[in-house]
């Protein structure tokens, strides 16, 4: 009947929701529709790393204290807070499919503190506020790209000079990609990314053994101040961040805290401004 395709119907077809006689013709539309089409890929691909990072979360066993039928007393009670609670994720998961970015909704669980030094030691305190975005944002580019096998990076290593020009006009900033030969890490690229105000820069890194790490960039941060590192582990993904001013840095990858930590230390005194 060739009716409009909606955007609903496009995160039904990304869910697999859609009537098998709408999808052909949806799936068909998007043939004819290069952006469209790429949207819908990206939104599939969040997906996928959405689901690397916590359906192991998801299919942990209730403890037994909470599988415990609740008295009859408390019912009406925890009725109340659920509904309470769906209203609240419904109307997140909604804002961020409408946002069209890569950014993810609020995880489950998150183990953010301050990291002093390189080595790991010092002493922790629990953060909590706006900044944990900035880890959480780094946390899914980081599962969704890195496991590519093709297409990590949209720019290669081998055009670094290309990449760092066409991201630093995109953010609107001269960036610099640490070097990190010396800790067995080589630069294989870069791709641009979504924000949520404006365009992020990720850079990616692999050593001999193919284990990646991801360097994301953000020029959001509006409040102008300075932290110290902040260590938050999403799902597999660890990560550390801080932010300087209005850049926000965050290195993510599938390592042990202390290991990453000393990663994050170069990369802090390679991007630190010159005194």
């Amino acid at each position: 009947m060739n009716l409009p395709v909606t955007e609903q119907e496009l995160q039904a077809l990304v869910d697999d929701l859609l009537p098998a006689a709408r999808r052909i013709e949806v799936e068909a539309y998007l043939l004819a529709r290069p952006a469209e089409a790429e949207r819908v890929q990206a939104y599939r691909e969040q997906n996928r790393a959405l689901h690397a990072l916590f359906d192991s979360v998801l299919l942990e066993p209730v403890p037994p204290a909470l599988a415990t039928r609740p008295a009859a007393a408390n019912l009406a009670w925890m009725r109340g807070i659920a509904a309470g609670l769906v209203l609240l994720l419904s109307g997140g998961v909604a804002g961020w499919l409408l946002h069209g970015s890569a950014a993810a909704p609020v995880l489950a669980r998150s183990d953010a503190a301050v990291f002093a030094g390189a080595s790991g030691t010092g002493q922790i305190e629990q953060i909590a506020g706006a900044d944990d975005a900035l880890a959480r944002h780094a946390a899914v580019a980081h599962a969704t790209f890195s496991p590519e096998a093709r297409h990590p990076v949209e720019v290669g290593a081998d055009q670094e000079t290309h990449l760092v020009a066409w991201l630093s006009k995109r953010l609107g900033t001269p960036l610099r990609p640490p070097k990190l030969s010396a800790l067995g890490y080589d630069l294989i690229g870069g791709r641009l990314l979504p924000g949520d105000d404006g365009p992020v820069a990720q850079f990616m890194y692999q050593d001999d053994a193919a284990h990646r790490i991801t360097l994301y960039v953000s020029t959001e941060q509006n409040s102008k101040r300075e932290t110290g590192f902040r260590f938050s582990q999403e799902g597999g993904v660890s990560v550390f961040y801080w932010i300087d001013g209005k850049f926000g840095y965050a290195l993510s990858a599938e390592l042990p805290k202390p290991a990453l930590g000393r990663i994050a230390d170069a990369v802090y005194r390679q991007l630190e401004p010159s005194s």
